[in-house]
């Protein structure tokens, strides 16, 4: 199939969260089962490029694209993707994209992905590119259904044969902006295509638009495509998604092991298998040597790598993790950025508890994948979760994952029963800190039994979350849109 794809993210080059990760994966798995695949994202001004293949495509240069009132110049360059025969397509405007971060709260924020959009089709057009799937991610591309239904619909060579998937990786940012910049949709796109309550209530909402008008909506896991449904989980979408009943479905991300596999892992110092856990206790030993937490070999770890908002459950630790660390001999290593007042606990935290806490403010991906390799146990207490990865990460890597029963935690966690020996993990069912603190205690309770533990271990390690055995869902979608093709 032929198959246009975008994306705000791209990891490695463009990364915030998960949406970096499937959106790289994603494709490469699509393009080795043979399809043509183009993948679109913006040419960031913050990406590190150095060592990448990087080429101008000498008929995309100096285009002129209108979004609104504004005409926006830009070129494309491609790049090849690290490690495969897979290229993405750079969409080069400085005037939109040469900025500090991903993301803003500029008040051209809209503008800057409708852009991306834009191109991206008028790339395909002037490739001769005609795609059977326009795939378009989260709130960023969102508008892609409701353009080719509306701007594009006229060319029939094209766009004709094009139906649309929309998939919400997290529904909690939509994107909203103001009514009055209403016009910024145009050319092409009149105020009567929008959603009419929303804009008397003054506001544009990009995602609302894609579950309306995409063909199919996807999220990222089975049980949050559940969640969001319902008045709780649907952060005001739940009707519009209950009302495209079966064109709604979940489908759990997949896990690139090629670079998440302790036996190749080029991050860290020593690697593994399930074979032989001798390496997970010396990349352990390094990491609290590195981070100057000494301590006995025996003494557990807990990690964490996560952004620090509110969804990720930080306020349920408020208090819970200094009981642990007052009654407990445990260690907690913890990597992220976000929201100051996290933050600000967390650096009082390490100050609390010097040589036994340590918290690195930003993102690493060498110390991620570290810390993934020398926890004994990785925590994610999240209120919700679309998908989430490091869960996954950490069952591949030996570490024991504590969740929290939502979502695509819910999906891809079973908690570990020590007298029949099955299950993957620690979870707990409530968002409050009774569930942390007895989720935190039956860890550490099976910690201390070498045998159960070593079985929890390698239960979690013998799951296979790999996009091998989840990309057929999406061919299936896929498949199915083009064969109910007027």
């Amino acid at each position: 199939m032929r198959i246009c794809f975008l994306s705000a993210e791209y990891s490695p080059f463009a990364k915030t969260g998960g949406l970096g990760d499937v959106a790289a994966a994603l494709p490469r798995h699509l393009a080795r089962r043979g399809h043509d695949v183009r993948t679109f994202i913006p040419l960031h001004g913050q990406m590190d490029l150095r060592g990448v293949d990087l080429h101008p495509v000498d008929f995309l240069q100096g285009l002129k694209v209108r979004v609104g009132h504004h005409d926006m110049l830009y070129s494309v360059h491609t790049a090849r993707v690290p490690g495969s025969d897979l290229w993405v397509y750079l969409i080069d405007c400085p005037a939109l994209f040469d900025r500090p971060r991903i993301y803003s709260d500029a008040h051209d924020e809209h503008v800057r992905y409708l852009m991306l959009t834009r191109a991206a089709f008028e790339c395909c057009q002037r490739m001769s590119f005609a795609p059977q799937i326009v795939h378009a991610n989260d709130w960023h591309t969102a508008f892609a259904p409701l353009l080719l239904r509306t701007a594009y619909a006229w060319d029939k060579a094209c766009f004709g044969g094009a139906k649309s998937v929309f998939t919400i990786h997290n529904i909690g940012y939509q994107g909203v902006f103001s009514a009055g910049q209403a016009g910024d949709l145009a050319p092409g796109v009149g105020v009567e295509a929008l959603h009419q309550d929303d804009l008397a209530a003054g506001r544009v909402n990009p995602m609302r638009h894609g579950v309306i008008h995409a063909d199919a909506v996807t999220t990222v896991s089975p049980t949050y495509a559940a969640e969001i449904r319902t008045p709780e989980g649907g952060h005001g979408l739940d009707a519009n998604l209950r009302a495209r009943g079966t064109a709604v479905s979940g489908i759990l991300n997949g896990v690139d092991y090629e670079e998440w596999n302790p036996a190749t892992d080029r991050y860290i110092p020593h690697r593994y298998d399930a074979s032989s856990l001798a390496g997970k206790a010396r990349n352990k030993e390094a990491l609290l040597d590195l981070l100057r937490m000494h301590s006995p070999p025996a003494t557990p770890l807990v990690g964490m790598v996560s952004r620090l908002t509110r969804q990720k459950g930080l306020d349920l630790l408020y208090d819970t993790l200094p009981e642990v660390l007052e009654r407990d001999a445990v260690r907690l290593v913890v990597l992220g950025s976000g929201e100051h007042h996290y933050e600000h606990f967390l650096h009082d935290l390490q100050q609390r508890f010097p040589g036994r806490v340590v918290f690195y403010s930003g993102y690493s991906e060498e110390l991620a994948h570290f810390i993934e390799a020398a926890a004994d146990i990785f925590l994610m207490p999240s209120l919700y979760e679309p998908c989430g990865l490091n869960q996954m990460y950490s069952l591949k890597y030996g570490t024991v994952p504590i969740v929290r029963r939502t979502g695509g935690l819910a999906d891809s966690v079973r908690h570990f029963d020590p007298t029949t020996g099955s299950g993957t993990g620690v979870v707990f069912n409530d968002f409050d800190a009774g569930g942390v603190r007895w989720a935190l205690a039956t860890a550490l309770e099976w910690y201390g039994w070498p045998s159960v533990w070593r079985r929890l271990v390698l239960n979690g390690m013998a799951e296979d979350f790999s996009w091998e055995k989840q990309i057929g869902d999406y061919e299936s979608l896929y498949e199915g849109l083009v064969g109910t093709r007027e």
